[in-house]
């Protein structure tokens, strides 16, 4: 006979979503996902599981961070994202933020006479964030210098040698410049053949960490009369009117510094160039 009431209103989900129910998916690298609260899309390239977080990076290499759990879709259905299973298998090397394969358990190595400067406190910080677990293990020590000027002084105090080189990055090496003259002047000095300055290109080490990392295109074009990082920070809407706003820009910059593909390449030749240069295998001289 027919069913003179219908079907049982119980037997099905009547408040389920139009897109179904959440179901469990593994934040695995390289998924691509959407945040349905903020319509961010992108391909995952980190989880933390200590943080239980994830980053996203889209097709323009904007990067976001978002909580592991609900709230994502995965081909338009909504999913419940978890972290990845570790598996017995043997994994991946693991990698330092400079890309070098990591070694672990390894302590690090009583300081090398070879030391590193470097222009200025932010360039130390970036050069640390990113090269810190490589330079720890080579027992190399960077230390920073107020400005170019006191590099000469610096160098006689230090008094480089066989066996005790020094690395120098310099801000904006670019020919004609007063860096660049001073760069010569070492290199023909008697101890100019323990001694490598290098330089990047740009300005300020700010520049070092690619825009597209800020949401930027480009960084701001700053007048040759105008202080550059208040420049940037005045074209970007942050507060400039002290040497504490431009540090707190500094590590807002910072904080998007997660690994060497966050900065530019002519910067990152330059610094492992230093390394290799007064790094203990290479000091036979």
């Amino acid at each position: 006979m027919p069913d003179r009431y219908g079907s049982d209103v119980l037997a099905s989900d009547r408040r389920a979503p139009a897109r179904g129910r959440a179901t469990p998916a593994e934040a695995t690298l390289g998924l691509v996902v959407e945040e349905a609260m903020t319509d961010f899309c992108g391909e995952i390239v980190a989880v933390d599981r200590d943080l239980a977080t994830l980053t996203l990076e889209d097709r323009r290499g904007r990067r976001r961070g978002f909580p592991l759990g609900p709230g994502f879709l995965l081909d338009g259905r909504p999913v419940v994202l978890t972290a990845p299973v570790t598996l017995s298998a043997p994994s991946a090397p693991r990698r330092t933020a400079s890309g070098s394969v990591a070694v672990p358990g390894a302590r690090a190595r009583v300081a090398c006479e070879s030391r590193i400067f470097v222009e200025g406190r932010h360039d130390a910080e970036l050069v640390e964030k990113v090269w810190g677990d490589d330079l720890r293990v080579e027992g190399v020590v960077v230390e920073y210098l107020g400005g170019v000027d006191d590099l000469v002084s610096a160098l006689r105090d230090f008094a480089p040698g066989p066996g005790r080189r020094v690395g120098v990055l310099v801000d904006h090496l670019v020919p004609g410049s007063k860096e660049s003259r001073i760069a010569d002047d070492v290199r023909r000095s008697p101890v100019g053949e323990h001694v490598l300055v290098v330089g990047h290109p740009f300005v300020d080490v700010w520049a070092g960490v690619k825009p597209e990392r800020l949401g930027l295109a480009a960084w701001p074009d700053v007048p040759r009369d105008v202080e550059w990082k208040h420049g940037v920070c005045a074209a970007l809407g942050w507060p400039h009117a002290d040497q504490a706003d431009l540090a707190r820009a500094w590590q807002q910059i910072l904080s998007r510094v997660t690994s060497y593909a966050d900065c530019e390449p002519a910067l990152l030749g330059r610094v492992e160039e230093l390394i290799d240069f007064v790094t203990p295998s290479d000091q036979a001289d």
